[in-house]
């Protein structure tokens, strides 16, 4: 009996390090395409593709993290003498309720698309809301395909299909995007090229899909599943509100993005700032997006790994183990984040001129990069309160901090400019993560900020700090305006200032060399410990 347990969570975690290392890779890939794509359509091109993406990014994160978990959810809950059966029905209503839903946002997109343009102040924007409006179509079937396998326990279509996609995606939006400019369209006929590789890359996916499901239905070819019925009432309300609950954490930097995309530019120009200046400084504002995105996923890629052991342990009543991998995944988060926030208000202005061949707006991005920590926190918390069965914490301080960052938005843009939306950015992301970090001490008993981890942390950041400053002084003025000098300027900051933190977080015991064991290198980096 407790080797087939064993078998069953050796398959557990095989299957979620397949899933995690598909996100990982599909993350990187949708923030380090941004670079190239800025540096082909330039800072207003990015500004119209920026206001219009949230709403894509909306329908990827439904499709990936969203419905698919609560299928899967259904499927692996019932029986297994007849899960096959139920899985077909299953399948079959939720494909019926999530078209209905697809069709119904696809409709308000589409036809709302002037309506949604007017109150971002720019109505050429309407022709991408049309095409974005697409995604939604694809959803129903891309959500309820992905549900099945990983109800079945098969991850490999899932993570297939979540890479196809975003290659195909960004390999399309660079190629039109080139090929755009360089025929002098205009940067809407740009950004509206892009929407269109996005529709591409979900297409793929949905043929991906399709191939893995017809092999399924060969090797399942049931009929009779009406012995084992789900009623219609309760996958429906269990995809409506498990849905949402369960993805609206990963949604919190794209609704932080969509505040800005109904804001920013309108706010800007009503408070007297030209149409053209408002995009220009816009487009500068939304460098920081792949920036935050980057740092957090690197964030908070070791410390979500561990959380299908948090759900896996929960399971088996050990108390002791679940404080411990809750404990490691948050410190983590809370290292790596803090250093990817520290060091990059360092080196913001060589990294900007390094990827986007200027240096306009640093001390907005400046700000914006700090949100990387409080980011990285909220989403390894969210995670692990989903873990522990408490889906509706996360989904509320999340609905919490949206509303902050649209209030703060509010006060801080026509006084402020773009530097108050990041501060209205860094604030509620704080919130957000301060409200997770209280529930989950309150649900376990597990206090995180002890002295013995903040003193190794803190003496960690002030060195790194000290010899990044060092650093900078004294190359600076070899870099002058160079962007290949600005390239080696960073790259050597990072690596100087990421080892000075690390070894000194490790000789310092901010990790046991038990802890260290369940990261990458941990035998390694474990000798390091005095």
């Amino acid at each position: 009996m407790d080797h087939q347990a064993d078998r069953h969570l050796q398959a557990v975690w095989k299957g979620a390090m397949i899933l995690t290392v598909a996100g990982i890779v599909t993350k990187i890939l949708s923030a380090v395409y941004r670079v190239p794509f800025q540096n082909i359509v330039g800072d207003v091109g990015f500004y119209i593709y920026q206001q219009v993406y949230p709403f894509y990014g909306v329908a990827i994160i439904l499709s990936t993290y969203g419905f698919p978990v609560v299928i899967s959810k259904l499927i692996a809950e019932q029986p297994e003498k007849y899960r096959m059966q139920a899985a077909q029905k299953i399948g079959q209503v939720s494909l019926s309720l999530l078209l209905v839903f697809g069709i119904f946002l696809f409709t308000l997109l589409f036809l709302g698309a002037d309506w949604f343009a007017g109150i971002m102040g720019d109505k050429e924007l309407a022709n991408l809301f049309r095409i974005v409006a697409f995604s939604f179509l694809l959803l129903p079937f891309v959500s309820v395909w992905r549900g099945m396998f990983q109800g079945d326990g098969e991850m490999t279509p899932t993570a297939v299909s979540q890479v196809s996609e975003q290659l195909i995606r960004v390999c399309i939006i660079l190629l039109l995007a080139y090929l755009l400019v360089r025929n002098d369209r205009s940067l809407y006929d740009v950004g509206a090229g892009a929407m269109l590789g996005s529709i591409a890359g979900g297409f793929a996916a949905v043929m991906v899909l399709l191939f893995y499901y017809q092999r399924m239905k060969k090797r399942n070819n049931q009929k009779n599943y009406d012995e084992y019925l789900l009623s219609f009432k309760t996958i429906g309300c269990a995809l409506i509100f498990q849905g949402f609950t369960i993805c609206i954490s990963s949604l919190l930097l794209i609704l932080f993005q969509m505040v800005d995309s109904f804001t920013i530019y309108a706010w800007l120009v009503e408070s007297g700032t030209s149409s053209e200046m408002a995009k220009q400084v816009k487009g500068v504002y939304d460098r920081g997006q792949p920036l935050i995105q980057l740092g957090t996923v690197v964030a908070t890629a070791f410390s979500l790994s561990l959380v299908p052991f948090i759900t896996q342990a929960k399971g088996n009543k050990l108390n002791r183990e679940i404080k411990d991998k809750i404990t490691i995944s948050i410190r983590v988060s809370i290292a790596i984040g803090a250093a990817a926030s520290v060091g990059l208000a360092w080196l913001i202005q060589p990294v900007n001129k390094m990827l986007f061949s200027n240096d306009n707006g640093s001390s907005v991005l400046l700000i914006l990069g700090l949100s990387i920590l409080f980011s990285s926190l909220s989403l390894t918390a969210a995670a692990i309160l989903q873990g522990l069965g408490h889906t509706y914490l996360p989904a509320l301080y999340v609905l919490i901090g949206i509303s902050l960052k649209f209030l703060c938005n509010y006060l801080f843009i026509p006084a402020y400019g773009t530097l108050g939306a990041s501060v209205s950015t860094l604030l509620a992301s704080a919130v957000v993560a301060g409200c997770m970090l209280i529930a989950i001490k309150r649900k376990t008993g597990i206090y995180i900020l002890e002295k013995t981890y903040m003193y190794p942390l803190f003496i960690s950041i002030a060195v790194m700090c000290v010899v990044l400053f060092i650093f900078l002084q004294g190359s600076n003025s070899v870099v002058g305006a160079s962007r290949i000098l600005a390239a080696g300027q960073s790259l050597i900051g990072v690596l100087l200032g990421g080892s000075v933190f690390l070894i000194l977080l490790i000789k310092n015991n901010y990790f046991t060399k038990k802890e260290l064991s369940f990261l990458p290198l941990g035998s390694k980096l474990s000798k390091l410990i005095k």
